[in-house]
């Protein structure tokens, strides 16, 4: 299989870090939200932009966390189809996982290219979530870590079609060799 191995240039680590950092934001969120609750309850004074930072941090979280689920093969799919295949079929089941890895890249790479203009955009205009006088977060931030999970995911999707093709052919040039 594909999944769980190095990749190029140490991508691996650095996928591996995105999804840390991803992780490490998920407790820090843990921590302003219980924060939160207690000055809402005990003080009567919340933190002011917490369903706006949520809100936010979720978007950002996924993102950060999508390459490296998708290089140690945890991404949703029945793997019934697939694993009969790996069986009784392993060139099918090679030639279909590259099917999946191409078609996972180029969707993906078509939203990434969507993603491009929204992220110009929220720089130019200076977008904020919040109330003015009250609290404001920029949203470009969000749209780049959107784009730079989304550019890392694209990228392992072709590294493991490569893998994926690769695999193919000395299958099927293991096989050509035999009598």
């Amino acid at each position: 299989m594909s999944y769980g191995g190095t990749l190029p240039g140490g991508l691996h680590h650095l996928m591996a870090a995105m999804n840390a950092l991803g992780t490490l934001w998920i407790l820090a969120l843990m921590l302003l939200i219980n924060a939160d609750v207690l000055g809402r309850n005990l003080l009567s004074a919340p933190v002011r932009g917490v369903p706006e930072l949520v809100s936010m941090s979720i978007v950002g979280i996924v993102f950060l966390q999508l390459a490296d689920t998708l290089r140690v093969g945890r991404f949703t799919r029945a793997d019934v189809l697939l694993e009969r295949l790996q069986r009784s079929r392993p060139v099918a089941a090679d030639a279909l996982h590259a099917t999946f890895h191409a078609v996972g890249a180029l969707l993906l790479g078509v939203i990434l290219w969507a993603s491009w203009t929204p992220l110009v955009d929220s720089v130019r205009s200076r977008e904020y979530v919040g109330a003015v006088g009250d609290f404001q977060a920029p949203v470009w931030p969000i749209r780049l870590i959107t784009l730079i999970g989304l550019g890392m995911t694209t990228l392992c999707y072709l590294l493991l079609m490569g893998r994926d093709l690769q695999r193919l052919q000395s299958r099927r040039s293991a096989a050509e060799g035999q009598p």
